[in-house]
């Protein structure tokens, strides 16, 4: 079986590869495709791949240009100036779960196969979603659901958690789905499923967090005329990367200098996000929500007295 069928492969290599000697990130290495891609328009260039998934080590490309980190994302900065690649050409993010993970039964992230309720990326630290969904009290399952599965069920699914744990923990993937199923929408069950298990996901990770982490350190690292090419899933981690792309910052807005022109690290290569074709749907049915950003850094412009 295929290790993950990366989403949006050659755009987003055309949008990431501009000089073949130059240093580029891979995030999110997974399965090594995107990163293969790469490696295939480099000459004297170097490749860094960040993954904090031990499944991911078995898959490594075995080239001196490529060199491994076994670390979540967020230290990007840290393990950047420790390898002497900063700052570099390019940084590549694909924030999808691999299709690995998903079709691993024992990692629980999916809701379609029982296993043992997991959902972390890395196996080896922090609670999971087993700890999580039987820890939690009402009101924090509630807001999780809200805020990370943008569901208005979320007290309901909540109340229903935690009337299955009374008799017993909930420490299977179809354990979950049976305690939630009551206060499914009718005609909605798998959507709805899919936010539960997104949701859980999320606060078992700190997904946005970590986005959050990367995306400042992102700016830092990049060499001015480098480009941030980030691939993300759902509308949390798209709106996110587009303000700050938009503004350089996380908040969205743009500053403005003394004669309020807008100051902005960013160039937007793409205006609007670049989504797969229906080919590669067909081909891959879990690119269907795939949205790609790009945007180039440049020099903060200068006026008056400054330039």
């Amino acid at each position: 079986m295929e290790y993950h069928n990366p989403v949006l492969l050659q755009t987003s290599i055309d949008f990431l590869v501009n000089d073949p000697d130059g240093i580029y990130v891979d995030v999110t290495y997974g399965g090594g495709g995107h990163s293969r891609a790469i490696m295939e328009r480099l000459q004297n260039g170097r490749l860094i791949a960040f993954d904090q998934d031990s499944d991911a080590q078995a898959q490594l490309i075995d080239d001196e240009r490529f060199t491994f980190v076994a670390s979540n994302f967020k230290n990007l900065s840290r393990f950047l100036q420790y390898h002497k690649a900063y700052p570099v050409d390019g940084i590549l993010a694909d924030l999808g779960v691999s299709s690995h993970q998903f079709d691993t039964p024992e990692r629980g992230f999916s809701y379609r196969e029982d296993g043992v309720l997991d959902m972390r990326m890395n196996t080896q630290s922090g609670n999971s979603a087993q700890d999580l969904v039987n820890q939690y009290d009402e009101k924090a399952l509630s807001e999780m659901f809200y805020r990370y599965g943008e569901l208005n069920e979320g007290r309901a699914l909540a109340r229903r958690i935690l009337k299955a744990r009374e008799s017993q923990p909930i420490t299977t993937t179809q354990q979950l789905v049976e305690a939630v199923k009551p206060a499914l929408p009718r005609g909605k069950e798998n959507k709805t499923l899919s936010r539960i298990f997104q949701a859980i996901r999320i606060e078992v990770n700190q997904e946005m967090s970590v986005l959050e982490a990367f995306l400042t350190q992102s700016l830092d690292a990049l060499k001015e005329g480098g480009r941030l090419v980030v691939i993300s899933y759902h509308s949390l981690e798209d709106r996110m990367v587009k303000n700050f792309m938009r503004s350089g910052n996380l908040s969205g807005v743009v500053e403005k200098d003394f004669f309020g022109n807008p100051q902005t690290p960013f160039r937007l290569v793409t205006r609007k996000a670049v989504q797969p074709d229906e080919e590669e749907i067909n081909q891959n049915p879990r690119a269907r929500s795939a949205k790609l950003r790009v945007a180039e850094k440049t020099t903060p412009v200068r006026h008056g007295n400054d330039q």
